[in-house]
């Protein structure tokens, strides 16, 4: 699971403590997502932030078995240099097991059992989900799916000025063992980070990319002030993590 970052978004709320930290209706917004791991069977953990407030997350956590985790590890990212990089931290927690990543501001409504359950039949490649977005001036600022006619992935196109289709990718993914091949062939972006879209296109680009659409809601709760009240509102009203 992915806490790093500056949470420059959602300032000057992360000028006091971690953006995964704060608030999703009545607890940190960071347990949500441990709990839709371990609801999904996934219960060894490793944890891979940064920055001056990572010890807060010890003091929350500890070792994880309050919130259900079997074995939770913790590594530090010294600087913000992109989830691609933050991924490269779990290789030798991940070894030559498949694994999952989990962007720790994602909330979701619904149990991310059946895509667990999908990426463990998959024999080898790497899996996304997507979530479907209406809202045309919103898909320019997120990640957006590319299909061909036969609904096979093409491309993640980032804050597309065109978006290809109304499918947005969430903050989930799925790897076997062949992505630490794959990190240290990656250039950084013009932003100076490793970013998580290249390792996905590599694996769409090899055709060994699968997706799942997900039902009911997903939100980014660090994309910004407004979304991150939008989840608050969305979870206050309905849970998340529902079977």
């Amino acid at each position: 699971m992915l806490a790093g970052g500056t949470g420059s978004r959602l300032h000057p709320l992360t000028r006091i403590t971690n953006k995964h930290l704060l608030p999703i209706y009545d607890r940190p917004m960071i347990t949500y997502g441990i709990e839709a791991l371990v609801k999904a069977g996934i219960t060894e953990l490793m944890l891979v932030t940064g920055g001056i407030h990572a010890g807060e997350f010890f003091r929350l956590l500890g070792n994880g078995h309050d919130y259900g985790v079997d074995r939770l590890l913790y590594a530090y990212q010294e600087n913000p240099g992109g989830i691609a990089e933050a991924l490269g931290l779990a290789q030798r927690f991940a070894g030559s097991d498949k694994l999952v990543v989990m962007l720790a501001d994602n909330v979701f409504e619904h149990s991310l059992r059946p895509a667990v359950a999908a990426f463990e039949a998959q024999r080898r490649g790497a899996r996304i989900l997507l979530s479907r977005m209406e809202d045309a001036e919103h898909l320019r600022h997120l990640g957006v799916a590319q299909l061909d006619g036969g609904n096979r992935l093409q491309r993640i196109i980032e804050k597309p000025e065109e978006p290809p289709s109304s499918l947005v990718v969430t903050g989930v993914y799925f790897y076997d063992s062949t992505v630490w091949a794959v990190l240290p062939e990656l250039k950084p972006s013009g932003r100076g980070e490793l970013e998580i879209t290249d390792v996905n296109n590599h694996y769409i680009d090899e055709a060994t990319m699968e997706y799942d659409v997900i039902e009911g809601f997903w939100g980014d709760a660090g994309e910004s002030i407004d979304a991150y009240y939008a989840v608050n509102d969305f979870v206050r009203a309905h849970g998340a993590n529902k079977d």
